[in-house]
């Protein structure tokens, strides 16, 4: 039997397995960043490149199915190296979703401005990861003015004096089809931004093995939902999605499969008074469950929660 999901509440369990429980169309966003291939082996075992994609399909699936059809799944990726070349498991994954209905709507890219210093002798140091914007239909919730950016210096200098060409449309000159009309700037003090976004990298968290800066999942929670909508991070780790949702005056689901990470996330959730409702840990839960979907217990031989 299907359910809604909790709101505001962290699942402890493998994704997949807890996503299956919820009925379909439930979340206006998902936003995550899956293990990426061969990474966090301590915490999720590792995914070998060569299988990432037959890995991650199934987990695609659930995520179409629960997304509602005017929200969308952003995913926070990365190709590794392999033998000195970019493995193709990202561009594979991104074709498979194809096929099976997503939409790729948009890349955006998170340039990381404090990036890790290194020398290779065949490439430069990684500074940008893929925020790949998927959508179920062309046609979907967008808040385009809710991350509009300040207009700049320029603005003044280059409207104080405008020409006549300034006045109306500038035709590209090499007719593309491109224009612009310089005079639409007036009285306006934000501009709509790019899709590169600049960010540094976390660097106060030091439990977890892969944490993204809270202001990503946030400039992405303001442009996809509105006040009070649903946000889904199946692979939530400690918990950023959450805090980021909560602040932000809507509701998150989160789902992990590793308890420490969880304690962890309902820890930074208190820390700040954001209301959620508690997770289960050790067979022991401290909300009054009567379901059984909810009553998770911990399997410590298959190290996951089982109803």
């Amino acid at each position: 039997m299907l359910h809604e999901p909790i709101r505001n509440h962290l699942y402890i369990g493998d994704c997949l397995e807890v996503m299956q429980g919820f009925q379909a169309e439930s979340f206006d966003l998902i936003k995550t960043s899956p293990p990426y291939a061969d990474r966090r082996k301590h915490t999720y075992g590792g995914i070998h490149p060569d299988g990432y994609v037959a890995w991650f399909m199934p987990i695609a699936d659930e995520l179409h199915r629960v997304l509602k059809p005017t929200g969308s799944f952003v995913l926070n990726i990365k190709e590794r190296v392999m033998n000195g070349e970019r493995h193709t498991y990202v561009i594979e994954l991104i074709l498979e979703m194809r096929r099976r209905g997503w939409l790729w709507t948009e890349e955006y890219c998170w340039h990381k401005k404090n990036c890790y210093p290194g020398k290779w002798p065949n490439r430069f140091r990684d500074a940008w990861e893929r925020c790949l914007h998927f959508t179920k239909r062309r046609q979907f919730s967008m808040y385009q003015e809710a991350v509009m950016v300040p207009m700049g210096d320029w603005a003044e200098t280059r409207l104080r004096n405008l020409s006549e060409t300034d006045l109306g449309r500038d035709e590209s000159a090499v007719n593309s089809g491109f224009g612009k009309n310089v005079s639409n700037w007036l009285g306006r003090d934000k501009a709509y931004p790019t899709n590169v976004i600049h960010m540094a990298t976390e660097c106060s968290n030091r439990s977890h093995s892969a944490v993204f800066p809270i202001g990503l999942p946030e400039w992405f929670i303001k442009l996809f939902t509105a006040e009070g909508d649903l946000v889904l991070d199946p692979f939530i780790g400690s918990g950023t999605t959450a805090v980021a949702a909560r602040r932000l005056g809507r509701d998150f689901v989160g789902i992990e499969i590793a308890p420490e990470y969880v304690k962890e996330a309902e820890e930074r959730l208190k820390s700040e008074g954001l209301a959620f409702e508690p997770a289960c840990l050790g067979g022991e839960t401290t909300v009054e469950r009567t379901d059984p979907i909810y009553n998770l217990r911990l399997c410590e031989r298959e190290d996951r929660y089982l109803p």
